[in-house]
């Protein structure tokens, strides 16, 4: 009985993985990266200032982005698209926080 159990979770994760990873790639595709409008503290990945997600130092660092509904960037004064998925300044690459890892699929 207790054996039956243990298989029986184990399939109930792997079915609960297999629906997260599907919706998050249909989460990532409403997405855009917005550059210029993080908080100090609160961008999504490293820039050439700062080595991994939630590092900035200042508000508006023009490197630092953080994920937004498509179509909102543009709406935000000061905001700008991050076109490259992993290019910055410098060549540098930075450490990807849980949701940009999720918006590259």
């Amino acid at each position: 009985m207790k054996k039956e159990r243990i298989i029986h979770g184990a399939l109930a994760s792997l079915l609960a993985f297999g629906v997260v990873g599907v919706s998050t790639h249909a989460f990532a595709a409403d997405f855009e990266k917005c550059a210029g409008i993080a908080k100090a503290g609160k961008n999504d990945c490293g820039t050439s200032k700062s080595s991994c997600a939630a590092t900035v130092k200042i508000d508006r660092d023009a490197e630092a982005w953080v994920l937004v509904p498509k179509g909102t960037c543009d709406k935000i004064s000061g905001g700008h698209l991050q076109l490259s998925q992993d290019a910055k300044p410098g060549g540098k690459s930075g450490v990807l926080s849980p949701a940009a890892k999720a918006a590259q699929g």
